[in-house]
């Protein structure tokens, strides 16, 4: 769970006779990830694709092209269903023509759509000014302008330009529309008088008639058009309905034939011989080896390279295995004939990779991972690969967050009200989206409602309410917005959790500085973090100084000695806490003998620990949200045992000092079981309840974005740092057609 699924390099070596019934093998079986030949061995090649690659290819656009132009969603076509895919390239052929005349024609139609459109700007400007078309060109002793700009800028502009002999300005309606006509002197522009003025010109076509008319023929045109394009689309619509299934089944057919044609570029090969190295997980390659010597009939030998451990500072340490079932060596590989290799080669390439002299020769790469988390943590996954997929030397930090990050939150929404809405929604997004994503991510939202709702009950709380007391129940632990002494001792609990979050964090980076790069480096790099951590806090937590420290803190009237959760710690004796410095200065010190520009970030210990407070700090904020909204609309009083919300009395009838009357108590009082409400008010006031509820709820949310950032900066940032390979394995789920 915290590892990755262990992986074995494989070796599969041939006659090219059989390679085709290799790689349909290995496409059945989809679990073995190919790695591609990188061309560095001597004598040996990338191999060709098959015959019949590029039709296949050629296809496969044509088929995609077509989804792209009906806009194919599978969500919109139904229940997927088994396609005959008999006279494929015939029906392909004619759904491509009837798409294709469709597309063509709407095309046309938009852009003749797009050009009505500049004209009736154009044209209603036109129409604005009341103007006739055939008065605004054609002049000999004029210029003529339209567009549209400040009239009085315009005007202002003309009086002082010397080239301009005589003007005259008209405006539209709105003002903006404006037809300038000038005497200008011979060889000046009217343009140049306009410098600098805000107006924007319009081309004035050379046409007559009234632009109102103009401005009617072109919207009824319009509608001509939309009509033809709505009719163009319902066609669209009709082809994808009755050939969507068509065009699935075959994309995933082609893109099937396309892996496999096109599989031997990824191989190594000769004239007559190839060699396919990937990886697979260690527990299937038994099973895989004996299936593949079963049904190519034993003409072709599969070795297992190596087996990928978690100790290598790449990724994995190479561990030689020697393979059950076929060996290494020079076993023939098509029926008694021996592989061919280079001739003129220093070292021969042997059937298993290996070298003729016993060294291993294989293209270097990395293990694909394949977190293993089970079916409750797995959702969790997509928060980790929200930063990066993991390394395979690393630990797979999914199953600590799947235990803290969902108690983080609940810790500070902590409501059943609220709970129960996340639960809701992450429930509907689960079942709503098919994509893994979203799924995931619903299923996230669950497990935070979840622990909201148990937090919940443990503080009495629903949407704000203290809904124990109205049994007369004491909650089992309060959230402090009223009550000092718990608001401190969260600061207190929050500090302790995130000391404990630390040290996991940097336990897992001791683990893998020790086995990657030995116990030297564990030390000076991780250990030296280590000691700084917990000698800090020790002595912080320590009688050591106790008189300059908080009273909350050490000493009996410390409250994790008599406060509310106080359990008898006074803190630790004296003699720790100068163990604890000894520990900080060490791991200074130690640090100074490695990395030792790291030790100007000393106080990460302290600095990072207490970040942990915005846990108590959001915990506050969102109970103030919620107290604000329930005093609004119920209202409230204080007595000597406390905050009451007035649920079932008004304030005439408060035993204690009223604090707000609320909404609910406004208006004429009308018994509502227990409960007393004023009925205007109450009209009125549960509008403002709901969306302040809704708006509670909503930036309750932003309790995740700090949760999840204490997971990613505080957490990660020790230990993790991500970058695997994504563990793709040469095969295809078939969703829209069957391998037969």
């Amino acid at each position: 769970m915290l590892r990755p699924e262990q992986m074995s390099k494989l070796s599969i070596t041939g006659s090219k006779r059989v390679m085709n019934d290799v790689i349909e093998a290995l496409h059945d079986r989809n679990i073995v990830d190919i790695t591609d030949y990188d061309g560095s061995w001597e004598g040996f090649e990338p191999g060709d694709s098959l015959e019949g690659a590029d039709e296949v290819s050629s296809q496969l656009v044509t088929v995609r092209a077509l989804q792209n132009i009906l806009d194919l969603d599978e969500s919109e076509i139904g229940p997927t269903t088994t396609v005959d895919l008999t006279n494929a390239d015939e029906r392909l052929e004619e759904v491509r023509e009837e798409v294709n005349e469709f597309d063509d024609r709407r095309d046309e139609l938009r852009s003749r759509r797009r050009d009505i459109d500049d004209q009736l700007e154009q044209m209603e400007l036109f129409a604005d000014l009341g103007i006739d078309l055939e008065l605004l060109w054609g002049y000999d002793s004029l210029d003529v302008l339209v567009g549209e700009g400040a009239a009085g800028e315009i005007e202002t502009a003309l009086e002082d330009a010397e080239e301009v002999d005589a003007y005259e300005i008209f405006t539209g309606s709105d003002g903006n529309s404006v037809a300038i006509f000038a005497q200008v002197e011979e060889g000046e522009r009217l343009d140049d008088a306009l410098v600098g003025v805000q107006f924007a010109a319009t081309d004035v076509p050379e046409t007559t008639g009234d632009p109102e008319s103009n401005v009617a023929e072109l919207q009824q045109e319009r509608k001509q058009v939309e009509a033809e394009l709505e009719k163009i689309e319902n066609e669209l619509e009709t082809v994808k309905l009755n050939a969507g299934n068509f065009l699935l089944a075959l994309e995933e057919e082609l893109t099937i034939e396309a892996q496999k044609t096109e599989a031997p570029l990824r191989f190594a090969t000769t004239q007559r011989s190839f060699i396919i190295e990937g990886w697979v997980p260690t527990e299937k390659y038994g099973e895989l080896a004996d299936q593949l010597n079963a049904e190519i009939e034993g003409r072709i030998e599969i070795s297992e390279l190596k087996r990928a451990k978690y100790t290598d500072a790449g990724g994995h340490t190479a561990e030689e295995v020697h393979d059950e079932a076929g060996g290494h060596g020079g076993a023939a590989a098509d029926g008694g004939q021996p592989v061919d290799a280079a001739p003129e080669t220093d070292d021969e390439v042997v059937t298993d990779g290996g070298h003729s002299d016993g060294d291993l020769v294989e293209v270097e790469d990395e293990p694909p991972v394949i977190q293993r988390n089970s079916k409750i943590v797995n959702p969790f996954e997509i928060l980790v690969r929200a930063v990066n997929q993991p390394k395979y030397s690393e630990f797979d930090p999914t199953i600590a967050l799947f235990l803290t990050f969902p108690l983080f939150f609940g810790f500070m929404i902590g409501d059943v009200g609220y709970g129960l809405l996340y639960v809701l929604i992450g429930y509907a997004v689960y079942q709503k989206f098919d994509t893994e994503a979203l799924s995931n991510f619903g299923a996230v939202v669950v497990w935070m409602g979840l622990w909201t709702i148990l937090f919940g009950f443990l503080y009495g709380e629903i949407l704000g309410l203290h809904f124990l007391e109205w049994f007369d129940i004491h909650p089992v632990i309060e959230k402090g917005i009223s009550d000092r002494e718990w608001a401190v001792t969260w600061l207190l609990v929050s500090v302790i959790a995130g000391w404990l979050h630390l040290n996991l964090a940097y336990l897992f980076n001791f683990i893998e500085e020790f086995q990657v790069h030995g116990s030297n480096e564990a030390i000076v790099e991780v250990g030296s973090w280590i000691l700084m951590l917990n000698g800090l806090w020790v002595f912080i937590f320590s009688k050591l100084g106790a008189g300059t420290k908080p009273d909350f803190l050490v000493g009996a009237t410390s409250l994790l000695n008599e406060g509310p959760l106080g359990f008898g710690f006074t803190g630790f004796p004296t003699i720790l806490g100068w163990i604890g410095l000894a520990l900080f200065l060490g791991g200074i010190l130690i640090l100074l003998t490695g990395p030792w520009y790291e030790v100007v970030e000393f106080l990460v210990p302290l600095a990072h620990t207490l970040s942990y407070t915005r846990l108590t700090a959001v915990l506050l904020a969102k109970a103030g949200m919620a107290l604000a909204v329930n005093l609004l609309y119920f209202g409230a009083y204080r007595d000597e045992e406390g905050f009451h919300f007035m649920h079932y009395t008004t304030p005439d009838q408060a035993h204690g000092e009223v604090v707000f009357g609320g909404l609910s108590n406004m208006g004429s009082q009308m018994a509502v079981g227990p409960l007393q409400i004023g009925i205007e008010g109450a009209i009125l006031g549960i509008p403002v309840y709901l969306l302040g509820h809704v708006v509670v709820l909503a930036i309750g949310g932003t309790a995740a974005i700090q949760a999840i950032r204490l997971e990613y900066f505080e957490f990660f940032e020790k230990f993790y740092e991500g970058g695997g390979k994504n563990y793709e394995p040469f095969g295809h789920e078939r969703t829209h057609t069957t391998d037969n």
